[in-house]
């Protein structure tokens, strides 16, 4: 029991960081209507700004405090991807205002293989480390009700109620601010959108930027378990299943959906994997997500889309 309830943490924390990439792609949904490619990148370029202006400012600046770096180097971060969104709405958004929706997606293609090829022409191409204190510390929990204890590591916990804090913010912000539910109605329909007098170029530039915090935030913290790496971008993988399951119109999907893979993974890896070989993490989330395919196409929270004629 102790080791079930040791991997069934587990997966729940990673799901948590599995949510929060996701959020990224539901934003840009919600707003555009399209699946937005650069996700991946974004969480990249956002991890190697923050990870070099932790060491840049510090020089420029002369100080050697290593909070300030961090908070410093987040705002610095933040900015950028504010200045990436600004960017995008001014020379490809609003270039495609009303176009059809593969229009959008081949642009968020361009808009992935530019932010991985300028990020590494900007901050370099070797592994970088970012270092925000979080506790790497192992820890054991009901050491007197299962022999051993449950292990627990610090840094995933840590991690986890960040990225819990953000999905709920973001959560109320689409759910009970005017702007979210601008966001909501962009996403419906462009052009009813514009005609009741909603900014279609200003909701695109908030949603991305709101979509850079995310990923910012995302990056920040797997690149603090694994590195900044370009590999990171692959990160952005292991959402896709997430959003297929819990829809891609929904918010809360994203959470269920990242909790239901974490788990998964985790809890298939341990008690399938050592009757098959092992390797099941790698595949798992994706099989679920091909059955939701097969069975609900528009996942569990996802807006079933009917079209009469």
């Amino acid at each position: 029991m102790g080791n079930f309830l040791e991997t069934l943490i587990g997966g729940l924390m990673t799901g948590m960081l599995y949510s929060l990439v996701a959020l990224g792609f539901v934003l840009i949904y919600k707003a555009s209507g399209v699946f937005n490619f650069a996700q991946g990148a974004m969480v990249l370029f956002a991890a190697l700004a923050m990870a070099r202006f932790s060491t840049w400012f510090p020089r420029l600046l002369g100080f050697s405090n290593p909070v300030l770096a961090n908070v410093l180097a987040f705002l610095g971060a933040m900015a950028v991807m504010v200045a990436v969104a600004w960017v995008i709405q001014r020379l490809v958004l609003s270039k495609l205002v009303n176009q059809e929706g593969i229009a959008l997606l081949m642009a968020t293609l361009g808009i992935a293989y530019f932010l991985d090829g300028f990020g590494q022409t900007l901050f370099g191409s070797d592994i970088y480390k970012i270092d925000v204190g979080l506790p790497k510390d192992p820890m054991f929990l009901f050491e007197s009700t299962f022999p051993g204890g449950i292990l627990l590591n610090k840094e995933d916990l840590y991690a986890a109620l960040i990225a819990a804090a953000l999905v709920a913010g973001l959560s109320l912000f689409f759910q009970k601010t005017a702007t979210g539910r601008a966001l909501r109605a962009v996403a419906d329909d462009h052009q009813a959108a514009q005609s009741i007098g909603i900014p279609l170029n200003r909701i695109w530039f908030i949603v991305w930027s709101v979509a850079g915090f995310a990923a910012l935030v995302a990056g920040v913290i797997w690149g603090s378990k694994l590195g900044v790496q370009f590999s990171l971008a692959q990160v952005a993988l292991k959402a896709l299943p997430v959003v297929i399951l819990g829809g891609l119109t929904s918010v809360p999907g994203a959470i269920i959906g990242g909790l239901v893979i974490g788990v998964g993974e985790k809890l298939s890896e341990v008690f399938i994997g050592p009757y098959f070989g092992g390797g099941i993490e790698t595949w798992f989330a994706y099989a679920l997500a091909l059955a939701f395919l097969l069975i609900r196409p528009q996942g569990m929270f996802g807006e079933k889309i009917i079209d009469r004629v």
